[in-house]
């Protein structure tokens, strides 16, 4: 009864998009990244580690693990009812019967015992229901292993993600201390000259406020650190040891290896998100075919064997035989138009998961074309700003010769100074968003599978 299933063709293009920012995007990929272990994707020692014990603690994919139990439960209860079911039983039943009651004129006490095995209301599935509801149960079974992959893939790029940004700003927290050091140093010697009475009081407060500055970022640092620690230890599920932090970005700049995105066919079709929408879809494809057997009859079997005696010390003596056999047919002939309303309903649920499965593949086609987007213009940009870091960082040193032969006053100083410690921490935030971008394709191509 159920309708022949057809996969929906995917609404996206048969590649991915062109353009100035997708130089790398024709790459193609030696084998699917789901084929490769995220073992062999994240390469950093503690980055490991990291991820094995989120793996072993994290409670969301805990959550997902159990889902998968609950809903194997539920396909191994939907096909059990393929399958009769035998019952042992045993009654006794005691009775007084008035005399108005009996053909003798006198009450009588009835005693009975029986023992037997029985049949239950088992349906011979003719028409489909019973298969039809097994088939939907598996279909969720199998949803909810592609949900717990999918919460799998996600976590092992949130604790990339969350160990990148904590090495990032630990490195920035770093930079702001050692530009309080220089900058210290600076108003030190600003304030000698004051005293001496070779600098203004413009360049004593001048210098001031770049102390203050960066006394004001090393709280914000700090703040941040803590912040993505206890991300971290969260995302983990445990608390993360303090051998396994990062110290530094720039000690994790390849933590990942670099990957080819492949063809969005190889690469849609297999992420567990699309597998899970498309397992859902048959899912709710093999349900119609259960509402379209409620129109047809339904029979029923209950039979019954054992022993049955007034008298319990006789009960397996004599002929004590019994059985019965109870075959039952209902044929729906009027439900005021609810069979036909489950079928409405079940058709409906069907073009729903129609539409939620080609969403997923164009949500899908959109994060992986935005990662490659990204990808694509990043060396660039880093590239750009390790020329411009560079070149604030020789103005510097120039502004700071110059005003030292009293060419220039302590404002240019001041305004190199701020100009160089803002490349750095921009050179900081580039560096973390390429290596973030690694992170975001190895989720958003389908992960690695697990060893």
């Amino acid at each position: 009864m159920a309708p022949k299933y057809e996969q929906p063709a995917a609404p996206v293009p048969a590649a991915w998009p062109q353009g100035p920012a997708y130089r790398e995007a024709a790459a193609v990929a030696e084998k699917p990244l789901a084929d490769i272990p995220w073992q062999e994707f994240f390469v950093d020692g503690k980055l490991q580690k990291l991820i094995a014990l989120a793996l072993e603690n994290n409670r969301d994919l805990r959550v997902a693990a159990l889902n998968i139990e609950r809903s194997r439960a539920q396909y191994r209860i939907r096909r059990s009812d393929l399958f009769p079911k035998v019952d042992a039983n045993a009654d006794g039943n005691f009775a007084r019967v008035s005399e108005d009651l009996t053909r003798t004129g006198n009450a009588e006490t009835i005693d009975e015992y029986s023992v037997g095995l029985g049949v239950s209301s088992y349906e011979l599935d003719l028409f489909g229901r019973v298969r039809s509801l097994k088939d939907q149960a598996l279909e969720e079974y199998l949803a909810t292993e592609q949900a717990r992959r999918s919460v799998q893939i996600s976590l092992v790029a949130e604790v990339a993600s969350n160990y990148l940004t904590l090495a990032a700003d630990r490195e920035r927290l770093k930079l702001a201390k050692e530009t309080l050091e220089s900058q210290q140093s600076s108003y030190n010697l600003t304030k000698s000259r004051f005293d001496a009475g070779v600098s203004s009081a413009l360049d004593l407060h001048q210098a001031r406020t770049s102390v203050e500055s960066a006394r004001v970022d090393i709280a914000r640092f700090t703040t941040l650190v803590a912040q993505d620690a206890n991300a971290l230890n969260l995302v983990v599920g445990s608390p993360v040891p303090a051998e396994l932090l990062p110290a530094a970005l720039t000690e994790n700049l390849t933590a990942m290896k670099d990957v080819a995105p492949g063809l969005p066919s190889d690469v849609l079709l297999r992420r567990p998100d699309i597998l899970q929408a498309e397992n859902l879809l048959k899912g709710a494809n093999a349900n119609i075919g259960a509402a379209r057997a409620n129109f047809f009859p339904r029979i029923t079997l209950i039979s019954n064997v054992g022993f049955g005696s007034t008298d319990l010390a006789g009960l397996f003596s004599g002929d004590t035989f019994t059985w019965a056999f109870a075959p039952r047919i209902s044929l729906p002939i009027f439900t005021a138009g609810a069979n036909q309303a489950t079928l409405e309903v079940a058709e409906a649920d069907r073009n729903v998961a129609v539409a939620q499965y080609e969403k997923a593949i164009q949500t899908a086609f959109r994060e992986v074309a935005d990662a490659l987007a990204q990808r694509g213009t990043i060396d660039d940009q880093l590239a750009a700003q390790q020329s411009l870091t560079d070149a604030t960082d020789e103005s510097h040193k120039l502004s700071l010769a110059r005003y030292d032969k009293g060419v220039d006053n302590y404002l240019q100083v001041l305004d190199s100074q701020r100009a160089l410690y803002g490349a750095q921490q921009n050179l900081i935030g580039v560096r973390l968003v390429r290596l973030l971008n690694q992170a975001t394709l190895y989720k958003v191509l389908g992960g690695g599978a697990p060893e």
